[in-house]
């Protein structure tokens, strides 16, 4: 059995239900159990506050864990980075108000900043020789200029709504985040082995996110063209069709390129592209 740590609410532990549900590793979801045990995988999910997955996977409390790089980075525990997941992507940013005019990273000398990652913050203005007084708060950052509590804020930005509602406006950018799969220093061999089924497992599933399963008919004088165009995960599958002169062909492509690609195969004579999503590749 082995133990991973999970973020207890918010878009991270959604995105990191789903992900294992994308996996096929069942877990029962519970507002009120902090330890879960998978029904059909050897692994118990340890429901944590965010900021205490980096410390319990450190510790051995926890074996694995999937935490956002930003509290990773804040706690700078003696971990190890097994894999980027890619998902849960966020910024780490200073935000003013909005009445303020902002003349760059000098206006924040003398100046009260709030925040919950204050390691980051003061690594980021020592390095850029700024002297602010950083006043720590956890939760509610947003809201500490309009109650004269700060006079800026250092916080989590995703879309950025929560700025525009509490009359802020981003104007640094200090790092970029992401959900980061994390595990401890002294797995024994059983476990490390049941991480890589689960990482085997993730990797099916990562695979399969930006890329389209593509079926056409196509002329047969045309694949030789058609095949550089459309590769697949090695090459295009080719299947021989009733009428001599067509044939039908089977690719996978990625999707940032879909409708690039697609143009090309209809100006080649391709027709019927039936194009459909994929659950999971395996490589």
């Amino acid at each position: 059995m082995i133990r991973i740590a999970v973020q207890s609410k918010g878009r991270l532990y959604e995105d990191t239900m789903n992900l294992l549900k994308e996996a096929d590793i069942q877990v029962k979801e519970s507002k009120r159990t902090l330890l879960v045990e998978s029904s059909n995988f050897p692994l118990e999910v340890l429901f944590l506050r965010d900021d205490d997955i980096p410390q319990s996977v450190a510790s051995g409390v926890a074996d694995i864990g999937i935490v956002g790089e930003n509290e990773l980075r804040e706690k700078h525990e003696d971990v190890q980075t097994i894999l980027r997941l890619g998902f849960s992507k966020c910024r780490l940013s200073l935000a003013v108000p909005k009445a303020v005019n902002y003349t760059g990273l000098s206006w924040f000398n003398g100046r009260k900043i709030a925040t919950s990652y204050p390691n980051i913050l003061r690594t980021f203005l020592n390095s850029n020789n700024i002297k602010s007084d950083v006043h720590v708060i956890t939760g509610s950052v947003e809201i500490s200029t309009g109650i004269g509590l700060a006079d800026a804020i250092f916080d989590i930005v995703s879309s950025g709504s929560t700025l525009v509602h509490n009359h802020l406006k981003e104007v640094e950018t200090v790092m970029k985040s992401e959900a980061m799969l994390i595990g401890n220093w002294n797995m024994d061999e059983e476990k490390h082995d049941i991480l890589n089924q689960m990482l085997f497992r993730f990797e099916a599933v990562r695979s399969a996110q930006d890329k389209k399963y593509v079926m056409m008919n196509v002329p047969k004088n045309q694949i030789a063209t058609i095949t550089k165009v459309l590769p697949g995960v090695k090459s295009p599958t080719v299947i021989p069709l009733s009428d001599p002169d067509w044939c039908a062909l089977h690719a996978v492509i990625d999707e940032k390129r879909f409708w690039e690609i697609i143009g090309q195969l209809k100006d080649l004579g391709a027709q019927g592209i039936l194009v459909s999503p994929i659950e999971k590749i395996i490589m």
